[in-house]
């Protein structure tokens, strides 16, 4: 379930220094590095003339070596260099270009391919306006453009656009992700991204999300085995029904609901009761939240459950304090808003602040957003694939409710559960595309789920 490792700046630099400590020289992980780089835009591009921009650190020195592999290949390379070399790596790595290397400027001609290896990991402030206006007047007048780690002008841990980000078609990254890779709004210049491996190990709590592994169907086993989703509504029924209808869909084996006015529409096999057994030992995950409304009292009934919980919408906005989660056994999914309601402003960046609040609640947060993370009380940190934009519509977020309600229900821990749901989710939208509406989002899912 868990996919691609991310490594922040300090991680990295730690991960890169335990290769070094093994034995294996900042030269030779450079070396890795720059081949990696040429050898997938190579395979990207073709042969078609190249400029790289190359910094004056590391990330320039991976430039370097990428210039002499793609002009072995019989590549028209030419190279650019902001300054000098300021690292001894680097500058081995010039000495060993025998081409010629300009000086970036207004007199630095374009090409077809442009790789930007001017700043990668670790940059703190903004690029110089010189440098910035020539990185985005090259990048802007190239057919393809490739950025090397990361696209220079990205802060690696929250994201951000310190300077203007030009928009690439691809990143070639080294070891591991990096934050930025999967947060707004740097997610989204990256373009496609290409993980290389150059030899480091590292052990972090920190992924991209994968495909779920969902636990198989007993051949003897009945509906109570796959899982029963309870799901209370509130005084905007259409929510909860698109929550319920995404927990079918999803492979709970039985749905229903806790609701005093019946909903039309709902497929046959979702349950209606007019009473609300929020103390059925056969119950597999409580969901509460989606168009609740002004209707505090029934988060208080699912409070007093001992069953697993998933909690949205209006469901957060009641919660009040984040410590009447504790020992909730519950998962939280707060888009920004309703995030900053229940656990305040907290400092840091959004991966910081995930895991801040999942420690303060007991309980795992799904914080929304372009850049959906996941957060345990424990740590482990999950990164949403980029969410396709047609996603911000009206009711997917109560699908989504469904979904994970659905992997509680069928035996995923809580974490995990709320890693596939996000997972699911995603491919849904994949399989619905742009002009889906939340009910077209919930009948893709069992596609979703096939494409396992």
């Amino acid at each position: 379930m868990t996919g691609r490792l991310i490594l922040t700046a300090e991680a990295m630099r730690a991960a890169e220094q335990a290769a070094i400590d093994r034995g294996t020289s900042v030269e030779t992980l450079m070396e890795r590095a720059g081949a990696a780089l040429a050898e997938t835009a190579y395979r990207f591009a073709g042969p078609m003339p190249v400029l790289i921009l190359c910094g004056p650190g590391n990330n320039g020195g991976d430039g370097y070596v990428a210039a002499r592999h793609l002009a072995a290949r019989g590549v028209a390379v030419r190279v650019a260099a902001l300054s000098s070399p300021n690292s001894d790596a680097a500058k081995r790595a010039r000495s060993q270009w025998e081409g010629e290397v300009e000086t970036l400027s207004t007199e630095t001609g374009p090409a077809q391919l442009v790789i930007d290896a001017l700043f990668g990991t670790g940059l703190k402030r903004e690029l110089e306006g010189h440098v910035s206006q020539q990185l985005s007047r090259l990048c802007q007048a190239a057919i393809v453009r490739i950025a090397c780690d990361l696209p220079s002008g990205v802060e690696t841990d929250s994201g951000a656009e310190l300077s203007a980000v030009p928009d690439f078609d691809m990143t070639v990254t080294f070891g591991a992700l990096k934050p930025a890779h999967l947060l707004h709004p740097a997610m989204h210049r990256c373009g496609r991204i290409v993980l290389a491996d150059i030899g480091i190990e590292a052990d972090a709590s920190w992924h991209e999300i994968g495909a779920p592994v969902l636990p198989p169907f007993d051949s003897g086993g009945h509906k109570y085995d796959r899982g029963l989703v309870h799901a209370l509504a509130g005084t905007m029924p259409g929510a909860i029904a698109l929550s319920a209808k995404g927990a079918a869909l999803a492979g709970a084996g039985y749905v229903r609901i806790s609701t005093s006015r019946p909903i039309l529409g709902l497929p046959s096999s979702i349950v209606q009761l007019d009473t609300a057994q929020v103390n059925d030992e056969r119950i597999g995950c409580l969901l509460v939240g989606p168009g609740l409304g002004d209707v505090p009292q029934v988060l208080t009934l699912a409070l007093t459950s001992k069953a697993p919980k998933v909690i949205d919408a209006d469901g957060i906005t009641h919660l009040g304090d984040p410590a009447r989660l504790r020992g909730q056994d519950a998962i939280v999914t707060p888009h920004e808003g309703e995030f900053r309601k229940l656990f305040g402003d907290l400092e840091g960046t959004k991966p910081e602040r995930a895991l801040e609040a999942a420690r303060r609640s007991g309980g795992v947060v799904v914080y929304k957003g372009p850049d959906t993370l996941v957060a345990s009380p424990e740590g482990r940190l999950g990164f949403a694939p980029s969410a396709h934009p047609w996603l911000a519509s009206a009711g997917t977020g109560d699908v989504l409710a469904g979904i994970i309600a659905a992997m509680r229900a069928r035996g995923l821990g809580a974490f995990d559960a709320a890693c596939g749901g996000v997972w699911l989710h995603g491919r849904a939208a994949e399989i619905a595309g742009p002009e889906l509406i939340a009910d077209d989002l919930a009948e893709a899912i069992p596609a979703a789920i096939a494409s396992l």
